[in-house]
């Protein structure tokens, strides 16, 4: 059986996308690898991973790039994205957290040792940083 790799992209649909962008760009330090205003903003999380960021609406239909199609998607709602970080650096993202103004709703502390921060973007979305032991195949 062939196995997928990872998760290569993952996707929030937001109101505001300049103020998204700039929100996970100060939070995450991620870098725009595409911007197309009024649309949508690729941003590089890690090697090997992005965060799409599609303003809310303006990718319901197909979109012809000329070499292939993208399907339509959206999505409306709280939707909820997790990024994973280093137990040693823990405290240092409470303290960014606080810096940056993020009010941290939920700290849970997994059975497994893991520790999940839980907050909200400025679209709602329900955003979490979590040290490893999240899931039980984890260290």
């Amino acid at each position: 059986m062939s196995k997928v790799t990872g998760i290569t992209e993952s996707a929030l649909y937001v109101d505001d996308l300049e103020r998204s962008v700039q929100f996970y760009e100060s939070l995450l330090g991620a870098t725009q690898l595409i911007h197309e205003t009024g649309r949508f903003c690729a941003l590089r999380i890690v090697p090997g991973q992005v965060l799409l960021l599609f303003l809310r609406g303006s990718s319901t239909e197909p979109s012809d790039l000329g070499f292939g199609t993208i399907i339509g998607h959206d999505g409306s709602g709280p939707l909820h994205v997790c990024f994973g970080i280093k137990s040693e650096e823990l405290k240092n993202w409470e303290d960014r957290l606080a810096e940056l103004g993020i009010r941290v709703e939920s700290r849970v502390d997994w059975p497994r040792g893991a520790t999940s921060l839980y907050f909200r973007d400025p679209d709602g979305h329900a955003v979490e940083l979590a040290t490893p032991g999240l899931w039980p195949d984890e260290a």
